[in-house]
Parts: structure tokens; sequence; C-alpha cells
């Protein structure tokens, strides 16, 4: 399935926070306080983001993660947006707005917070990585 084919199925709230720059109601969304096994996949290209295993509260009321899977994937561009500065992240492969990163996450994890909407998000849980095609990812989870 293309790109475009895949926008077709998102919802309004998938489509806008992604390909609008959009940003979701906090703590009203479907990941805040998501905190099962397995990893967050982009909800256009399917490429892998985040792992649960980096995941963390940080009571923002989106979900906040220490780094990304794979930080080639995730892109960093200046938002000036709404009188902020901020840095945006983007997925690479879809250029799906994700959300921003701060420098106020937990010093234990590496200092960051990827602050990033649940609507850009598609969940894969442990127990389905292998099925889903994202096998190599169970590694993460390995005691």
């Amino acid at each position: 399935m293309n790109k475009e084919e895949r926008l077709k199925q998102l919802t309004q709230m998938q489509y806008y926070v992604t390909q609008q720059q959009g940003t979701e109601p906090p703590f009203q969304n479907e990941y805040d306080r998501h905190f099962e096994e397995g990893i967050y996949v982009d909800i256009v290209s399917g490429k892998p983001l985040f792992s649960s295993f980096d995941k963390f509260d940080s009571g923002c009321g989106w979900p906040s993660f220490a780094k990304p899977i794979e930080a080639e994937e995730v892109t960093e561009h200046f938002d000036a947006s709404h009188g902020m500065r901020r840095v945006e992240v983007r997925s690479k492969t879809a250029d799906s707005h994700l959300g921003h990163v701060f420098p106020d996450g937990p010093r234990e994890l590496g200092g960051l917070r990827y602050c990033i909407n649940s609507a850009a998000l598609r969940f894969v849980p442990k127990d389905q990585l292998e099925e889903e095609g994202y096998g190599e990812y169970l590694q993460l989870f390995e005691k």
C-alpha cells in the first residue's frame, strides 16, 4: 500500500496530527497512560519509532520516550510556531509530524523527553511483534 492509500485510512485526528502538524488534547489520547510491553510505529509508514522500554510517565499528558528505537528514523527540525522555540520531531520515511523533543527528561535515561502524539503512533504488543513483521525488535525485551 502506498502513502496516499495509507493516508486515506487515517482518522481525522491522525491526519490532523501527522499531516497538518496538529496536537491532540493532553490526557485524552490513547497512549499517555499505556505501559504494555511492545513498540510504537509510525501510523503512516509502519516504521518502528519508540519502545515501551524507553517510555516513561512525564505527567505532560502525552506519551513520553527517552529515545527513539532507530535514531535515523526520527528527524529534528526547529519550530518557532505558537510563539515558542522548540524542536519538532518527524518520522523520516513518511515525514509525519510526531511531536517535539525537550531537554527535560529523566537524567538517568539521557535527559531527553520525546513528547509524542498518540495519533501519530500505532502500538504493536510484544507478543505480536513476530507475526506483524517486527520480530527483530523482540531482542529489546530480553533480560
